[in-house]
């Protein structure tokens, strides 16, 4: 972990980056593809008298008093959705025929997993078999509620829902539960969809309250802080467990929208005091980090050490980050708590993460890199990394601008929002990859293109290449061995896969019904098509391995949130823009929708 990369201090940046990546698509548990198209559920339930089952019991460290949802009065917060004006029946016409080729992929993929991996976590999409990544308890099911409601297919949802009575919370094969994917995935999931259909099946709470209460367990530690990768059948047993020494910071930030709703729906207050000790630790420790403002990827949950030297707003941190102004809205301002988080997160975010990669065209976009903090007052220079899951960012400032009336960073959030549009247009297939490294401009607001400097920039990496001669010829060879030879002003393609990832068209909706920009939509039409055209499968859309390639080859592979969140981001950017209006809910990082009590 102490190794030195040239153009940042450490690669074991990366290395996490790639553990982070491996352990939200594969977590503890996970089994390899199956195939199994006829399998005997009721036999396999058999096996159930065997399984420890999770019962309440009591707890290690009970809570004598706990911290209530706020009472006091209610803030103003601003309209965030643009004063859409009427449509012609022309563009009307075109903008369903889009919404309904989008519908068309969804019910290709729902079909597929309903034939080949029903009450299964996921369809491997090649073979036709199945994955059970998330305790087995049938992830895409769950995740996919409630976008069945929003494309109006009701009979699929009826049917869900028969499927979602046989499933049991409080038992799973998995040795160990991660608790962020399960709150995000299964307890949001169940939340949007009762909230969506304004509580009409009773069902989905009581399932969400199985969960919820499920997910409590993990917080039963000294600290109050919760053991992410929980290991349950120790809490179950009446044994202790103790939050890790390496908590990544998503995973312990990003629980406040579920369990605050919870209370909300519940009045049961353990839930929003579970997420309250969180958010209180991360804010007394904010401003006393290596990056004020800013923390770590990595936090000692187990003390409330952030002593990390590596920051990020993207993987392994980015759903912190989002969840700020978004809780704000969701407790109705009745506290500022979150407020001042966002405002001190942001002022650090513009002055040490962000920067403007130089193109040949000379696009005025943004990208948010990596920093390297031993202390505060050494800071190696930004590493200019783009990734994929970084692309929320542009969404969340543009929230945060409208919130917080910080209308002069809507223009931040417009330059972030268009460098990944800008990453898919480049790319062969018209789809960004995982993550790429650019060549930042010396000068934000004058930057030239400037061949030599894209020569440098490519020399210095990736580091295999370290001792590549200082010549221009040498720099020309290299591109060409590293196919950039298209790509002017990136400098490496760390991962060229593209992972059926929401996060480009998250914010590409979510600045579209901010500022109404037509832009936006035909941005979206443009990766929708890209994206269909090089994922589609005979059973369902399947994660590609290069992006750089015109033909890329397919992997088994198809995680929940295809149909939780891209599809659905990609059906709603083509809806009218009263159908899940940013002004009347707030949309949890799986893009589940709760609604805003006021």
């Amino acid at each position: 972990m102490a190794l030195v990369r040239k153009s940042f201090a450490v690669p074991a940046f990366i290395l996490t980056l790639f553990i982070y990546l491996f352990f939200s698509t594969l977590p503890p548990g996970a089994e390899r593809a199956h195939i199994d198209h006829h399998s005997d559920l009721e036999t396999e339930s058999a096996k159930d008298n065997d399984q420890i089952h999770w019962t309440k019991h009591e707890e290690q460290y009970p809570i004598s008093d706990y911290f209530s949802l706020p009472t006091t009065s209610p803030s103003p917060i601003p309209h965030i959705q643009h004063n859409f004006p009427s449509e012609s029946w022309f563009s009307r016409m075109w903008r369903r025929r889009k919404q309904n080729a989008v519908k068309g992929a969804f019910k290709h993929a729902w079909e597929g997993y309903k034939n080949n991996a029903w009450l299964r976590d996921e369809l491997s999409p090649l073979s036709g078999g199945y994955r059970n990544s998330f305790a087995g308890w049938a992830v895409t099911l769950v995740d996919s509620l409630d976008t069945l409601v929003i494309m109006g297919l009701m009979d699929e949802f009826e049917e869900a829902l028969q499927g979602l009575e046989h499933i049991d919370f409080s038992t799973t094969e998995s040795i160990q539960i991660n608790v962020f994917e399960t709150n995000i995935r299964y307890l949001g999931g169940l939340l949007g969809v009762h909230d969506l259909t304004e509580g009409k099946y009773p069902i989905l709470l009581k399932k969400a309250t199985e969960i919820a209460d499920f997910l409590y367990g993990s917080f039963d530690t000294r600290n109050r802080m919760p053991q992410s990768r929980w290991e349950w059948t120790r809490s179950a047993a009446g044994m202790t467990i103790q939050p890790s020494a390496n908590t990544i910071l998503a995973e312990l930030g990003s629980l406040n929208l579920e369990f605050t709703r919870m209370t909300q729906l519940t009045g049961d207050q353990k839930y929003f005091d579970a997420i309250q000790r969180i958010s209180d630790n991360l804010e007394s420790a904010q401003k006393e980090t290596q990056v004020p403002g800013l923390w770590p990827m990595l936090v000692d949950a187990h003390h409330m050490r952030f002593n990390d030297p590596r920051y990020t707003v993207g993987g392994m941190a980015d759903s912190t980050y989002e969840y700020l102004p978004k809780e704000h809205m969701l407790l109705e301002g009745r506290t500022q708590q979150y407020q001042r988080m966002y405002e001190s997160a942001i002022t650090s975010i513009k002055e040490r993460i962000l920067f403007r990669p130089m193109t040949k065209d000379g696009q005025d976009i943004l990208f948010s890199g990596n920093l390297y903090a031993p202390t505060k007052h050494n800071r190696r220079q930004i590493e200019p990394q783009a990734e994929h899951l970084k692309c929320y960012l542009g969404g969340t400032v543009g929230i945060g601008a409208k919130v917080f009336n910080r209308t002069e960073e809507l223009s931040i959030a417009r330059k972030l929002t268009d460098g990944c549009i800008w990453a898919y247009d480049i790319m062969p297939t018209g789809i960004m990859p995982e993550v790429m490294y650019l060549s930042p401009c010396e000068d934000a607001e004058n930057c030239p293109w400037d061949e030599q400097k894209w020569y440098r920039d490519v020399r210095s990496r990736p580091p295999d290449h370290a001792n590549t001669a200082n010549t221009d010829a040498a720099a020309k060879a290299l591109i060409k061995e590293l196919h950039l030879d298209t790509l002017p002003g990136v400098t490496e393609i760390a991962d060229a896969r593209y992972m059926l990832r929401p996060e480009a068209i998250e914010s590409v909706f979510i600045l579209y019904r901010i500022t109404g920009d037509q832009k936006y939509q035909d941005a979206a039409w443009r990766m929708f098509q890209n994206i269909e055209k090089a994922t589609r499968t005979k059973y369902a859309h399947a994660a590609i391995n290069n992006v750089r390639e015109a033909n890329p080859t397919q992997m088994d592979y198809m995680e929940s949130f295809w149909l939780s969140e891209t599809l659905k981001y990609f059906y709603l950017i083509f809806s009218e823009p009263d159908l899940i209006s940013l002004d009347e809910y707030v949309l949890n990082t799986e893009a589940h929708p709760f609604k805003r009590p006021s």
